[in-house]
């Protein structure tokens, strides 16, 4: 095993050093939270030194050439290894950056909401990102597979973090379904493309491709792996695989933002995308006219899943079923297989990232203040906490994909790339989602801003009896006194969803870094 400390290895290391010291540091809660900041700095100092490399006019010239980083033989010709390339250093980019801020938000979160175990959350946080880092720069499948799984099992104590039984039977949810989904299927599909190919790097342009020309596989069992893949990345929540997402809402708000953000959802939707454009390859798929079926089963989670959040009345789960929606939007533009629709599945990796940890930001920073958790409570709440509902509305418009926010840009990239591609199917599909996404975020914001504040009936009690469902309940509530006079939450939180909205809007006007990675990511398409 080698203990050279180059950059990518170096980016899964700190995190895991950071988790040491945190645990260590665990009895002075100031001492235990700036390691916490500084090593997320550190990470993401790391890894935009990345960068340059990736991006250099040569990149794919050289890249076929140079050897993997081999940490380890598993087994005979099975390495743990890594390898820098476009798609992952996205993903890497993203993680590092929103750690910083989630970890600045779950400071405020955690003290504001004097929740239990605040070591162990910090120390599993950190454990998570050093699994995404490994997934980043994965370089063939088997240990894409292993940081895959790291990371489902580093992100469960989170999920379960309150112990309640509701809390509880979610974590076993979520489990369950990621677990036995990457099992059953996903590795069911790396040990079949062994068996076909002996090689489980990833190239662009696929690993198939021999196998296919000698008659070793037969396009229909191709189209069968394809399958196996796609619903063994259960982390892509593509129907039904869903329902550990809205389950997983249980969570703390900073480990809602971990999985919907962060983490844990960009994880699947990045291995999906990976696995087309380094496994199968999308000229490939083309010429044996597999997985088109995706494009389909991609619309219809983006349609049906934006109808139902229409219906939820938990700002959480709302913004939960609107996350199983926009990583369809990931999916259907990778389905799509044109070059300029891998860079749409690309760039919308990264700006629902900044919108959507926004939007949880500001449903936690609701609760914190005020104890609410339904959007049906949150009349006249733009008036109190108008840092928090601005960012709302901004990370809202993303979503929607108006201009100027960061949702504007992949979905320009999307629509483009399904008129060249000729899909009706598709166009129509963002066109209505866009249409369901006004339909379940405006009303917010019109309630926010336009109605009048509800004169407390009972100011000893909380605002509701569904209070804390889906994520937030405990025994602390007696911490945040009297709700009808509250303003806006802790300063950490606040600094940091305004940090993140700002972002948002940001990406719209400077998005180059983002486009020109997509852009390098496109070239590796290119025969």
């Amino acid at each position: 095993m080698t203990f050279d400390l180059s950059p990518p290895l170096l980016a899964i290391y700190i995190p895991l050093i950071g988790a040491l010291l945190i645990a260590l540091a665990g009895r002075w809660a100031n001492l235990r939270e700036g390691i916490t900041l500084g090593t997320a700095a550190a990470l993401f100092y790391t890894v935009i030194g990345i960068v340059p490399r990736v991006l250099a006019p040569d990149f794919w010239a050289g890249y076929a050439k140079a050897p993997p980083l081999r940490l380890i033989e598993v087994v005979p010709n099975v390495f743990l290894e890594l390898k820098v390339e476009p798609l992952g250093m996205i993903f890497a980019l993203i993680a590092s950056a929103l750690w910083i801020l989630n970890s600045l938000y779950s400071i405020g979160y955690m003290r504001g909401n004097q929740e239990r175990h605040q070591t162990r959350f910090y120390v599993c946080f950190a454990l998570a990102i050093s699994s995404v880092m490994g997934l980043a720069f994965a370089g063939n499948l088997f240990t894409l597979f292993v940081f895959y799984e790291m990371l489902t099992l580093t992100t469960y104590p989170l999920v379960a973090h309150k112990g309640t039984a509701e809390a509880l039977r979610s974590a076993r949810t979520y489990l369950g379904i990621l677990v036995v989904t990457s099992v059953c299927f996903l590795l069911a599909g790396i040990i079949a493309t062994y068996a076909y190919t002996h090689d489980l790097s990833f190239k662009p342009g696929g690993v198939f491709t021999k196998a296919l020309a000698s008659g070793e596989l037969s396009a229909p069992v191709l189209g069968t792996l394809f399958l196996l893949y796609m619903y063994g990345i259960g982390k892509a929540a593509l129907m039904p695989m869903h329902r550990w997402l809205p389950a997983a809402m249980v969570a703390p708000t900073p480990v809602s933002a971990l999985l919907h953000a962060v983490a844990v959802v960009k994880a699947g939707v990045f291995t999906v995308v990976k696995v087309i454009v380094y496994t199968f390859g999308p000229l490939t798929l083309i010429k044996y006219h597999q997985g088109s079926w995706l494009i389909y089963v991609a619309g219809a989670t983006i349609l049906i899943a934006s109808f139902i959040a229409l219906f939820q009345d938990n700002l959480k789960r709302r913004l939960a079923y609107s996350t199983v929606s926009q990583l369809s939007y990931v999916i259907i533009a990778a389905a799509l297989l044109s070059p300029i629709s891998i860079m749409a599945a690309a760039l919308h990796i990264a700006a629902h990232a900044f919108g959507k940890i926004t939007l949880f930001f500001a449903a936690g920073s609701i609760y914190t203040a005020a104890h609410k958790t339904e959007v049906s409570q949150l009349d006249g709440i733009g008036r109190r906490m108008p840092f928090t509902m601005g960012a709302f509305t901004i990370g809202a418009l993303s979503m929607i994909g108006l201009p100027p926010t960061a949702g504007f840009i992949s979905k320009w990239y999307l629509l483009t790339a399904a008129w060249e591609t000729e899909y009706a199917f598709v166009v129509g599909v963002i066109i209505l989602s866009t249409l369901l996404n006004a339909g379940y975020f405006l009303p917010i914001i019109y309630r926010a801003f336009f109605r009048p504040s509800p004169r407390a009936a009972n100011p000893g009690r909380h605002a509701s009896s569904t209070d804390g469902l889906f994520g937030d309940e405990d025994d602390h509530s007696h911490a945040h006194g009297h709700h009808g006079e509250h303003g806006e939450a802790p300063w950490p939180m606040v600094l940091a969803l305004c940090c993140t909205a700002a972002a948002t809007i940001a990406f719209f006007f400077y998005s180059d870094l983002a486009i020109d990675l997509a852009t390098q990511l496109r070239k590796g398409l290119l025969p």
